[in-house]
C-alpha cells in the first residue's frame, strides 16, 4: 500500500498559498483492507476513508467511465491494480493532478506545474468532458486566480460539452455549491466571464446572462452595460470582504433590467419588481439558502429607495426601515446598506465615491430603536388605546425621533 498527497493541497503549497485541506490517494489497497488498518469508511459514490487518527480523507485510486449525462454518470472502478498515473488522469485540471510522495517527491505526469507557472487552466485529457461539474469548477478557479486564462483547448471542450446540453443535466444543489464558491472568491466576475464564454451562464443564469448588453443611463452608470456593472459590484463586494449573503445580493440586484423593454430603454423603470420575481425563481431553482434568497430580495426591492433616500422626510424614512424589516433585524439591514454600497460604487470610476446613505440610515434605524415603546404602548393604553391604535402610537414616537436625528 502507498500513499500520495494530491490535488488541491500540493497545488496551493506549490503556489505558497496554505490549504488546511489535504486529500490523499492510497494504491494497492481495498476497501477490506482499510478498514482493517484502521480507516472509517465514509465514501458513498467511490471509496473514501478517514484516517484513524488524522481524520484526513484517504481514496483508493480509481478510475471512472462515462454511463450517463449528468456528473453522476460514472462507473468507478477501485481496485489495487490501479495506478497512481491513472488515478491522475481523471482528474480535471493539470494543476490538480500532480502527487507528491511521501519523501516529497513530486509526480507530474500531465505538466501541471508548467501550467502553474504560466498561469494557466487546462483540462487534462478528454475525459474532462464526462463531467459537467468541471465547467463550474474552472469558473470559479479563474475567480480565485483572476491572472489565469483558460487554455484555449479548454474553452473549446466546454462550449462542445454545453452544445451537448451536458450542463442541463446538472444537479441543482452542485450548481450553488460551486457558484458560491465562486462569489467568495477574489474577483467574482471572472466566473461569470469564464461561464459566459462557454455558453453555460446563459443555461445556468439566464437571468444573468440577458443583463449583458443591456444599456443604462450614462449619467448614473458611466459603464453603461448592465453586465459590465454587475461584475463590477461583484468585484467591489469582493474587495470588502463581504460575506455570501450579500455577494448574492449584488449578483440578483438588477436581474430585471433584463426584461426591460427595448422601446423603454435605457431607462428601467419598474425594474425592481421584477428583479423579485426572477430572484425568486431563480432561488428555487437553485435551492439558493433562506438567508441569502430573503437578503437579495430586500436588497432587489428596496435599493433605489436607499440610494435615494437622502431626500426621504422622517415619516418616509421609517416606512423604508419597515419594509426592509430594519427594526427587527438590524444585523441584516447592516448587510442590505453593504450590498447597497456595493452597487453604488460598482460603477466606472466611482469606486472610491462616498456612499453617504449608509450611515444615515444607520442613524435613522438607531433613532428608531431608541424609542421606548414599552412605555409609549403603557401610555396609549391608559388613555384607553387597543390594537392598531397602539400601533399608530408607536409609529409616531419613532416618527418624531426620527424628525429630531442630526442625521435627518
Amino acid at each position: 500500500m502507498q500513499t500520495y498527497l494530491v490535488g488541491g493541497a500540493v497545488r496551493d503549497a506549490l503556489l505558497g498559498v496554505p490549504d488546511a485541506d489535504r486529500d490523499w490517494v492510497v494504491v494497492g489497497s481495498t476497501p477490506e483492507a482499510m478498514v482493517a488498518a484502521g480507516f472509517t469508511p465514509v465514501g458513498k459514490d467511490f471509496p473514501v476513508f478517514l484516517h484513524p487518527r488524522t481524520h484526513e480523507e484517504h481514496a483508493l485510486a480509481r478510475t471512472e467511465r462515462k454511463t450517463a449525462p449528468g456528473y453522476k454518470g460514472f462507473v468507478v472502478h477501485a481496485a489495487p491494480d490501479v495506478t497512481l498515473e491513472q488515478d491522475l488522469a481523471r482528474r480535471d485540471l493539470t494543476i490538480n493532478a500532480i502527487a507528491q510522495d511521501p519523501q516529497g517527491h513530486l509526480i507530474d505526469p500531465h505538466g501541471g506545474q508548467n501550467d502553474l507557472q504560466a498561469k494557466l487552466l487546462r483540462h487534462v485529457t478528454d475525459a474532462f468532458r464526462e463531467d459537467p461539474v468541471r465547467i463550474l469548477r474552472v469558473a470559479r478557479f479563474a475567480a480565485r486566480w483572476p491572472d489565469f486564462a483558460v487554455a484555449p483547448p479548454t474553452q473549446t471542450l466546454m462550449q462542445e460539452m454545453v452544445q451537448a446540453g451536458e450542463v442541463d443535466a446538472l444537479v441543482r444543489e452542485r450548481v450553488w455549491q460551486e457558484l458560491a464558491k465562486g462569489l467568495m472568491a477574489a474577483r467574482p466576475s471572472r466566473m461569470l466571464q469564464v461561464l459566459r464564454a462557454c455558453g453555460a451562464l446563459a443555461r445556468l443564469l439566464p437571468e444573468v446572462d440577458r443583463l449583458y448588453g443591456v444599456p443604462q443611463p450614462v449619467e448614473h452608470h458611466p459603464e453603461v452595460d448592465t453586465g459590465v456593472h454587475l461584475e463590477m459590484v461583484l468585484d467591489h463586494s469582493a474587495h470588502i470582504g463581504a460575506p455570501l449573503e450579500v455577494r448574492f445580493a449584488a449578483l440578483c440586484h438588477d436581474l430585471g433590467k433584463g426584461l426591460t423593454p427595448q422601446d423603454a430603454l435605457p431607462r428601467h423603470i419598474g425594474h425592481e419588481q421584477r428583479s423579485v420575481r426572477l430572484l425568486r425563481a431563480l432561488a428555487q431553482r437553485l435551492h439558493v439558502p433562506q438567508s441569502c434568497h430573503e437578503l437579495a430580495e430586500v436588497v432587489a426591492r428596496e435599493h433605489g429607495h436607499i440610494h435615494a433616500s437622502a431626500s426621504l422626510g422622517a415619516a418616509a424614512a421609517l416606512r423604508l426601515l419597515v419594509r426592509c424589516d430594519a427594526l427587527r433585524r438590524p444585523e441584516r439591514f447592516a448587510l442590505v446598506l453593504q450590498a447597497c454600497l456595493c452597487d453604488a460604487r460598482g460603477r466606472l470610476g466611482w469606486q472610491d465615491r462616498p456612499y453617504p446613505q449608509a450611515e444615515r440610515m444607520h442613524a435613522l434605524l438607531h433613532a428608531a430603536l431608541a424609542v421606548d415603546t414599552a412605555s409609549v404602548a403603557q401610555q396609549a393604553q391608559a388613555e384607553g388605546l387597543s390594537g392598531a391604535h397602539v400601533g399608530e402610537r408607536i409609529e409616531a414616537a419613532r416618527i418624531v425621533a426620527l424628525t429630531h436625528c442630526t442625521a435627518l
